[in-house]
């Protein structure tokens, strides 16, 4: 059964942290007339079939037909209201992805969006389309536009101009900061385009990230009680997780060493590990006084408007910080694959981070803030 299929693949992916990190990514499977979608805010690694959320077809291309106000606030509330009202009866209880819609105007029966660090390292770099033209020529290039309807609307858009040209739909799209759609008509179609998409890559980057202990620095307990303590205190007595390997620590050397981790790549690892990371620049481990990094982070808060999820400590390392250590552990997980991203960048000519406007977008945006709080609990 082919509702069975989808959540098997999904699982498959799902629980391989080279193609999926906390609740990123999303599948669907489709026939004539329903489309099954992955939930938002749920696990690929946890799906079983009545996860998904049962889609009237008809009633998503009545949305295609309608007009949205220009405002985004105003345009995506009415989007999200139309989208709940297109599921099928009973799946009142389920919220589906928030890109519903782009999954159902990709013309194969099963589509998988994912975020793997590998693949974001080329559509996060400053010559991402250049080096997409150049290893992936069958594939569809959309520029950096903030996600939903519009998003939805630019990729219908590209679909049908491919089509034009090349007499067949794209069974592979890259969005600028964001990720890889892929779609087919079967999961063994699905897997190979995968296979052949990380082999690709692998093949043109320049090295990989080192994620292993980093022997050569001793920190003192004192100095770790004290971060710990007060990061802990500062999430109103939440948790604070610390972090420290061989690339972390080559990335927190220095402010400039820590510019290409400063800010957001794609949408989830706002998310889960904040936009903003603050970055502690004590010139030595006798200026970190609680004083010191009350003040870095009271300043920096005010500076952003929100609390930092992830802190960062010079020549020390990177904690995340939040109200729960499962939030705080899932921060720093996102940020480690924030990381890996910035050394694949260094293949592709260095790393680009989202515009601040799409940044505002997603830091504002109900739809993340719902999945934010449910990956939390």
């Amino acid at each position: 059964m082919s509702i069975e299929a989808l959540a098997e693949i999904s699982r498959y992916y799902g629980s391989n942290v080279d193609y999926v990190i906390a609740g990123g990514g999303n599948t669907s499977y489709k026939d004539e007339k329903t489309l099954y979608i992955k939930g938002s805010g749920t696990a690929l690694a946890d799906a079983v079939p009545d996860a998904f959320v049962k889609m009237d077809r008809k009633a998503l291309a009545g949305i295609w037909a309608k007009t949205y106000p220009a405002e985004n606030d105003e345009r995506e509330k009415a989007v999200l209201a139309d989208l709940m009202a297109a599921r099928m009866p009973g799946e009142e209880n389920k919220r589906p992805s928030v890109e519903t819609m782009l999954h159902d105007v990709l013309p194969f029966t099963f589509v998988v969006h994912l975020h793997p660090a590998l693949v974001n390292g080329l559509t996060c770099s400053k010559e991402g389309e250049a080096a997409l033209n150049a290893i992936f020529p069958e594939a569809i290039w959309i520029p950096s536009i903030n996600p939903g309807y519009i998003l939805s609307l630019e990729v219908k858009k590209a679909l049908n101009e491919y089509k034009a040209k090349h007499g067949r739909p794209a069974e592979q799209i890259y969005l600028q900061n964001h990720g890889v759609f892929v779609g087919a008509d079967t999961v063994e179609k699905i897997k190979e385009i995968y296979r052949e998409i990380m082999t690709r890559l692998e093949g043109r980057i320049k090295r990989q990230p080192d994620f292993c202990d980093d022997t050569l620095k001793s920190i003192p307990g004192e100095t770790m009680g004290l971060l710990t303590s007060t990061f802990t205190k500062l999430a109103d007595n939440g948790a604070a997780v610390f972090l420290r390997n061989r690339e972390m620590a080559r990335f927190v050397e220095s402010r400039e060493s820590f510019t290409s981790v400063s800010s957001a790549f794609t949408p989830d690892h706002i998310v889960y590990a904040g936009s903003d990371p603050l970055f502690i620049d004590a010139a030595d481990e006798a200026a970190l006084q609680k004083e010191v990094i009350v003040k870095a982070w009271d300043n920096h808060k005010v500076k952003i408007g929100r609390a930092p999820k992830i802190a960062a400590v010079r020549g020390i390392g990177v904690f995340g910080v939040a109200a729960s250590e499962k939030a705080a552990s899932l921060a720093l997980e996102l940020f480690k694959d924030t990381v890996k991203v910035a050394v694949y960048t260094e293949s592709f000519g260095g790393p680009l981070f989202m515009s601040q406007d799409k940044i505002d977008f997603i830091n504002n945006w109900e739809v993340e803030a719902f999945r934010s709080k449910v990956a939390a609990k």
